[in-house]
């Protein structure tokens, strides 16, 4: 089945491409590899990001569940630079990094949400590639969890 199918399937809604809110572009096609900037969860509507510190204000399941949100912003972006998420061979590379308390050791679980999504969306195999999973004591603008990654294209 096809990752744009997968996505109707799944009763997913990609929410608006967030655009740069700095001196960077959020997508940058090389050959056949795309690499995606550090992406944040966006609300539902797309008019701001969630926050919070994974800890503190946040749990491990909403940590969680921030992980995936920021996984659905990073396929809009694919999506509106490659015209259909069918384009993508498979993820290649991903960091991730978790806002949180000095004494929260969970971050992989964390990121699980994303790397749970891409592989529902993309296949098992295609959907998981080599990660990272990193706390920090703060992100930008107070966001839970900001992950960029590489895909292959086809």
């Amino acid at each position: 089945m096809s990752a744009d199918a997968k996505l109707q399937e799944l009763g997913l809604t990609l929410p608006p491409a967030p655009k740069a809110m700095g001196v960077y572009k959020p997508i940058v096609i090389v050959g056949n590899l795309a690499y995606l900037s550090g992406h944040g969860p966006l609300l539902d509507d797309g008019s701001g990001f969630e926050t919070g510190r994974v800890g503190e204000d946040l749990d491990l399941e909403a940590g969680n569940a921030a992980a995936r949100r920021t996984g659905l912003a990073l396929l809009a972006t694919l999506k509106e630079a490659l015209g259909s998420l069918d384009r993508v061979a498979r993820v290649v590379k991903v960091l991730g990094l978790v806002n949180c308390t000095s004494d929260f050791s969970q971050q992989p679980q964390v990121i699980n949400g994303f790397s749970e999504l891409m592989a529902e969306v993309f296949g098992e195999d295609a959907g998981v590639g080599a990660r990272s999973a990193i706390g920090t004591n703060v992100l930008p603008g107070n966001i839970p969890v900001e992950i960029e990654m590489i895909v292959e294209l086809k």
